[in-house]
């Protein structure tokens, strides 16, 4: 299993980056798994986003579908793709501690 080395810390990821221990998941992991994704400031609605993936998540099993995340947190996909250059599948869902999203090209 690859790892990569973040500010210090050693993390268990698949092939793209992803992290293959989602329980390990913090704040803290967040903002390192950001600057991976070119994210040197976490704003609050990087946060939103991240949370609300995160929570659903844990609560379904899976990221939550696009739409459903523009919904929740109110922002257009425009801006999300703004805050995540790499994209909600991608780059939020690293950010957030998931397993890179089933059909995530």
């Amino acid at each position: 299993m690859p790892e990569i080395e973040i500010a210090g810390r050693t993390f268990a990821v698949d092939e793209e980056g992803f992290l293959q221990r989602p329980e390990l998941w913090d704040d803290e992991v967040a903002k390192l798994f950001a600057t991976t994704e070119g994210i040197s400031d976490m704003t609050p609605e990087h946060w939103a986003v991240v949370h609300l993936i995160r929570d659903y998540y844990l609560e379904h099993g899976s990221a939550p579908m696009v739409r459903l995340l523009c919904q929740k947190t109110g922002l257009p996909l425009k801006t999300i793709f703004k805050l995540f250059p790499s994209g909600p599948a991608k780059g939020a869902c690293k950010v957030a501690g998931l397993p890179k999203p089933e059909g995530c090209v």
